[in-house]
């Protein structure tokens, strides 16, 4: 991780990896790993360390071509299958949510991340400050996950977990856990958490010896799953995003939501990625989609996709009284 700049650095000069993040073209630990590579210069120097600020003035330069343009901050919701790697590129060729959204789509991130074996909501950004903002515990959004584990447990052994606990060493904070109901051999539980640790849910669960076998993030802060098809993706709308960030979000981000929108043409080249697997996209009737569905027809996890009591509920396509227009966005 790149160190703050010293207290008497300039006002206008950043950090260059904050800078190529909020470009929309990496992450700021991807940018860091790219300043070692030696793929970015500054002002025809060819940079070292990531230790390194730029002010406006500055000719930035990566793999030899101009640093594009900042794009306005952009939201977009993605239902995540089962089978795909949140991240760019994987090093055991397994297929990544990235290789399976739709071309047109600007360079995104996630925030956050689900594993390959979870599913569910997943928030995607062209903004990297955005996606730093929301990922921290002290932004206090809830993340709520419909969850089918083998084994029985009861609701006293689940408010347990509001207190928070500690599994192998690594300590969880609160969680609110209601026991929904039981199934054969299996339990299906609703948990709401705000922190997010890396198999967070799996852990705890498997503490209370419960074995996950199907984990669905069904919110994440206001924004919910609700009908959103998996392997789809939904942009949310620029009002509807700015009032659900509030103002503090949005300092702490320091989104633009007054720069231009890129075309597709002007996407800046990327270094090709390590060759991996075709990746097809699963649909919404895959059998994995088609067994989460009751006798009725509807999705499990449908009745307990709610936002935080603290948020309202939002999403890209909604209703509400204001009357905000419903609407698609670019899909992934």
């Amino acid at each position: 991780m790149s160190r703050k700049p010293p207290a008497n650095e300039p006002r206008d000069k950043e950090r260059i990896a904050k800078v190529m993040a909020r470009a929309g073209l990496c992450s700021r630990r991807d940018a860091e790993a790219w300043i070692v590579e030696g793929r970015v210069s500054v002002n025809g120097e060819r940079l070292v360390s990531p230790a390194f600020t730029v002010s406006n003035s500055d000719r930035i330069e990566v793999d030899g071509k101009p640093l594009p343009g900042r794009e306005r901050t952009r939201l977009f919701l993605y239902h995540k299958p089962k089978g795909l790697v949140t991240t760019n590129r994987d090093e055991r060729g397994r297929p990544t949510i990235f290789g399976a959204l739709p071309k047109h789509l600007p360079r995104l991130m996630s925030i956050g991340r689900l594993d390959i074996n979870s599913e569910g909501l997943l928030l995607l950004t062209n903004d990297g400050g955005l996606a730093r903002a929301l990922e921290l515990p002290d932004t206090g959004w809830l993340r709520r996950y419909r969850v089918r584990a083998q084994g029985r447990v009861t609701q006293a052994a689940l408010d347990r977990l509001a207190r928070g606990i500690t599994v192998e060493g690594i300590k969880y904070g609160p969680i609110q856990a209601t026991l929904d109901r039981e199934q054969a051999s299996n339990v299906w539980l609703t948990l709401g958490l705000r922190e997010g640790k890396n198999r967070e849910v799996r852990n705890v669960l498997r503490e209370l010896g419960l074995s996950v076998n199907r984990l669905i993030r069904v919110s994440y802060g206001p924004f919910q799953l609700g009908e959103l098809a998996p392997a789809s993706v939904e942009e949310v709308k620029m009002r509807v995003l700015r009032e659900q960030l509030g103002g503090k979000v949005e300092r702490l981000a320091g989104v633009d939501f007054s720069a231009p929108l890129r075309e597709p043409d002007d996407e800046p080249p990327q270094k090709p990625p390590r060759p991996s697997p075709a990746s097809p996209r699963l649909k919404s009737g895959s059998p994995d989609f088609r067994s989460s569905k009751t006798n009725s027809g509807k999705p499990e996890f449908g009745k307990s996709s709610r936002a935080s009591p603290s948020s309202p509920p939002a999403r890209g396509r909604w209703k509400s009284k204001r009357n905000v227009a419903r609407g698609r966005g670019p899909q992934r």
